[in-house]
């Protein structure tokens, strides 16, 4: 402010003295004159009068010169950032009358920006953050603001070495109105500074290899290491230094603190880091007492607590059983209450006698009154309907305030699929402590929920590709409503897909539908699915299919599933019911020894699973999903008075004529014939048992990094051991897992590094097991892409037999991937796997395989 009125001073005293009227005149001094007229000079576009208008300065009105007036009015032009150079003038006095001339240049606009050093991709936020869009006016404090935050910010990011020039040059054309001009910001990064050594002292508790430890951002140099390099960022590094104070917190140490730390540049372009600690005297707990509590007694707090007198002083510890930040449903003192309805409660601990190193704690709670829900609302739901997101919702008008149920909703609402996880919340509303009340609004937003499938692999003899459609909240109840279809009916939480596919040797269709809640009263998912599928036989001496020879399945499945409240409603109890009728035309094959016949598969099939994965499903961040299954038939060989044992001999009897070389070709012909009617009767109805286990958890490590465990296992068996274990509903291991066509029910298990379906026989195996660790890492968890990297480790093998199972006989393979979730697309991705092990036929590990992975995941 002094700048500014001295500058005015200065400037009407030289005014003065250039029209020879030189005098000694001070600021308080100042003479009061009547405003007769203002004049305009300069490069300016603006008009007089927008200039005047801009100053505050008014025609016919009593000025004092000089004064506050005329100091003000430079300072309105000064803080309308449009001129540079602003000069004012006594031009001339006549009597009581006073005109001023107002001199002053428009400041240069911005024409174009280069920016030097960042990658093409990076330029445009530079120019956002710093606001040097074209037409910005360019002040020294635009130029000084922008140096200071590109250096700044660049070497929060470990560029300590950050240097950033920024220059402008005139824009020279006569045709311009305003004055304009380029600027060049140079950024010069550097390299990131690595951290060569991390020193302490004044540490006798703890080593310097721990405090270095409980460093979790910041580390020196190590060659060895791979999730945290050595880079020294200022953000980071400030946090250690408090990590390293809970670390003493965390063994009774309270009063440990960093007496200073000091930053020293080595010649080699690193930094060591000295820091001094003072780590005091070691604590205890000593009583610990609760006041203020009625809901609870003092007893089931402090078991609650699990702090005993005696033990060491954890201030850290004490604090999460109180209220654990770092997790919304953790077991603490604070979900305790909240979970039961104290919303307005409040727990606070206080040290109250520290004497000889033994800490009293008051634990002081504020229960307040219970809360309850009054109104519960859902926002942003354009094409879901109310009733798919309420019947999820666990939170009801009128009941009891938990925490725990607002949490649990917004799981279930992200498990839907219909909305995007990670901008799903619930708002508080409304809010009483007076009445008990709470209104809560939960916030969703709508992603695409249905999905064009397409995917393509080689397996199963050839190239595979898949088209499907699939409607993941299909509204059946409209489908004869014209408005309804936008393009589709949509809004009630039904699944309906469309599906083909096929390659040079086979057709699948199918068709699936399922209503999660059949009768809209509770969370029975009732299901139904029509399949058709051909296979044709391959056809050595014109390498296609050979149409003539085929193999067709048709079948049909009826299923429930109803969640459970025991022992938790995470549970799901999966009960079905389905038939295939599988027609064999001139299909001679290894696997088939009846090239012409039928044969029918009624099972029913019963699972249970838990799955309480945190909220977005395509990136689970923690929880676990496991699941139990068993497929059975009916035992046919009790009932239907077949002499299992007997077709057994004879078919070895004939098996014995065929391998016989003294045979002749009518007796073997015979013999194969006969072969073929006993299998035909073996397994006109299959009978059979089929167990699966799969369990998967997620754990978040470090950061954003999950881990991602899984195991598996498959068993096919024969309640009758004369009539065997069927040639259908068996397991193919390795590859991508693609190819999971019906044809006899088998499936394919994905083991990445080795050839689709290539560990296993070629009739395929009866047991089969898998372990993975995968790690993966989210680069981005928006809605219109959610992208993110993994790394990987499997083993796993077939069985023919179970004297077969050898569970560490395995096929070992590692490499990464990354998958990319598109909404209208599904699950995208591509894996680089490395087999360690020999696929069968092979003598030295398998090496590189590559798998393309669309609409299928992991």
């Amino acid at each position: 402010m002094k700048t500014v009125l001295q500058c005015a001073l200065f400037t009407i005293l030289f005014a003065f003295s250039a029209i020879g009227n030189a005098q000694e005149l001070n600021y308080e001094d100042g003479k009061k004159y009547n405003l007769a007229g203002i004049t305009v000079k300069g490069n300016t576009s603006f008009s007089e009068q927008t200039i005047i208008t801009y100053s505050g300065l008014r025609k016919d009105t009593e000025i004092q010169i000089p004064g506050e007036q005329i100091s003000n009015a430079i300072k309105k032009l000064w803080k309308s950032n449009l001129f540079s150079d602003i000069e004012v003038y006594l031009v001339n006095t006549d009597g009581n009358n006073a005109y001023l001339e107002i001199r002053l240049a428009d400041l240069p606009e911005l024409n174009e920006v280069k920016i030097t050093g960042v990658k093409k991709g990076k330029v445009e936020t530079v120019i956002k953050e710093n606001k040097l869009q074209k037409g910005t006016k360019v002040t020294e404090n635009l130029v000084t603001t922008t140096k200071n935050y590109l250096e700044n910010k660049y070497r929060k990011d470990g560029f300590l070495n950050a240097k950033v020039k920024v220059n402008t040059t005139d824009v020279v054309n006569d045709s311009l109105i305003k004055p304009q001009v380029n600027m060049v910001v140079a950024i010069d990064k550097g390299e990131k500074v690595k951290v060569k050594k991390i020193k302490f002292e004044g540490n006798q508790i703890l080593s310097d290899k721990k405090l270095r430890k409980a460093m979790k951002n910041t580390k020196q140099i190590n060659p060895i290491r791979i999730l945290k390099r050595s880079k020294y960022i200022e953000a980071d590094y400030k946090e250690d230094l408090t990590t390293i104070v809970d670390k003493y917190k965390e063994i009774g140490y309270r009063d440990a603190r960093v007496i200073s730390d000091t930053l020293v540049y080595n010649d080699d372009k690193t930094v060591s880091i000295d820091i001094k600690v003072e780590e005091g005297e070691k604590y205890t707990f000593g009583d610990v007492t609760f006041i203020g509590n009625t809901v609870y007694s003092d007893e089931f707090l402090r078991r609650k607590l699990r702090i005993e007198k005696g033990d060491t002083y954890n201030g850290i510890e004490l604090q999460k059983r109180i209220a654990d930040n770092s997790s919304p449903d953790a077991d603490d003192l604070t979900n305790l209450y909240q979970n039961n309805g104290y919303l307005f409660s409040s727990i606070n601990p206080v040290e109250v006698n520290a004497d000889g190193n033994v800490i009293d704690m008051e634990i002081r709670i504020t229960e307040g009154k219970p809360a309850y829900f009054n109104n519960v609302t859902v926002v942003g739901n354009n094409k879901t309907n109310d009733h798919v997101i309420y019947r999820e919702i666990r939170t009801r008008p009128g009941e009891l305030y938990s925490k725990e149920n607002v949490v649990r909703t917004i799981r279930e609402l992200s498990q839907l699929g219909f909305f995007d996880a990670e901008q799903l919340t619930p708002n508080f509303k409304n809010v009483n402590p007076e009445e008990g009340t709470v209104d809560m609004e939960y916030s969703v937003v709508e992603s695409g929920s249905s999905q064009i499938e397409l995917q393509g692999g080689y397996g199963g003899g050839g190239f595979i590709g898949t088209l499907g459609l699939s409607f993941n909240n299909f509204s059946l109840k409209d489908i004869f409503k014209k408005d309804a279809y936008t393009p589709i009916p949509m809004g009630d939480g039904q699944r309906l897909a469309l599906r083909l596919q096929a390659s040079r040797f086979y057709q699948t269709y199918s068709f699936q539908f399922s209503e999660p809640w059949l009768g809209g009263k509770k969370p029975v998912q009732f299901s139904t699915s029509l399949s058709h599928t051909k296979q044709f036989l391959y056809n050595a001496f014109t390498r296609s299919a050979d149409k003539d020879r085929r193999f067709n399945i048709t079948g049909i499945t009826f299923g429930l599933a109803k969640r459970l409240s025991v022992p938790d409603d995470y549970f799901t109890l999966s009960q079905a019911v389905s038939f295939q009728h599988y027609n064999l035309k001139n299909y001679n094959t290894g696997l088939f020894t009846f090239g012409d016949g039928y044969s029918n598969n009624l099972s029913y099939t019963v699972g249970l699973s838990r799955n309480n994965t945190f909220n977005d499903p395509i990136f689970p961040m923690g929880g676990s999903n496991f699941s139990v299954t068993a497929k059975l038939s009916l035992p046919y060989s009790m009932f239907n008075g077949v002499d299992y044992e007997a077709l057994k001999n004879e078919r070895q009897e004939n098996l014995d004529i065929i391998s016989d070389q003294n045979s002749t070709s009518s007796e073997i012909t015979e013999a194969s014939s006969r072969i073929s009617q006993i299998d035909q009767e073996r397994f006109k109805w299959l009978e059979f048992y089929k167990v699966k286990f799969k369990a998967d958890w997620y754990t978040r490590v470090v950061d954003k990094f999950v881990l991602k465990p899984t195991v598996e296992f498959g068993f096919l068996g024969a309640y009758n051991q004369n009539r065997g274990v069927i040639p259908f509903e068996r397991f193919f291991v390795g590859g991508d897992g693609l190819g999971t066509y019906s044809l006899d029910g088998r499936e394919a298990i994905a083991l990445r590094g080795y050839q689709n379906q290539a560990l296993s026989s070629q009739d395929g195996g009866s047991i089969y097991n898998k372990f993975s660790l995968e790690l993966r890492y989210p680069i981005t968890l928006k809605q219109s892409a959610k992208i993110y990297a993994l790394t990987f480790l499997e083993a796993g093998n077939s069985y023919d037999q179970f004297r077969d199972y050898d569970p560490f006989n395995l096929k070992r393979s590692a490499g990464f991937g990354v998958r990319i979730f598109m909404p209208a697309f599904g699950l995208l991705g591509i894996d680089f796997g490395h087999g360690f092990d020999p696929q069968p036929g092979e003598t030295s590990k398998h090496g590189w395989e590559t798998h393309f992975i669309i609409g299928q995941q992991f």
